[in-house]
């Protein structure tokens, strides 16, 4: 296996988990107790950098808005994987890199 095809394979697994991660820490959010646990920080930490430039997407007013910024920052990333990441590494290969 060459090491182009194995960069390629842990920037597509680690765009995955980011993309799990977003899911989980939204379904999170909706059971207090799962968010305030150390697993629920941790994965704040992990998922808020991710979050943050999608924040202003929203619907409603202050106290009943709906945060799309998960579902944008999903699909964000799941366009990386599909389209972006391998139009760069076969760009690559054609390049003989």
């Amino acid at each position: 296996m060459s090491i182009l095809v194995f960069v390629y394979s842990v920037i597509d697994k680690v765009l995955m988990l980011l993309g799990y991660a977003i899911v989980l820490e939204a379904l999170m959010s909706w059971v207090p107790q799962l968010s305030n646990s150390k697993f629920g920080s941790i994965l704040y930490d992990i998922t808020e950098p991710l979050l943050r430039p999608f924040r202003r997407f929203q619907i409603g007013g202050a106290g009943f808005g709906i945060d799309l910024s998960p579902i944008i920052a999903y699909f964000s990333i799941y366009l990386i994987r599909v389209i972006v990441l391998p139009l760069i590494f076969g760009l690559l290969q054609e390049l003989g890199l």
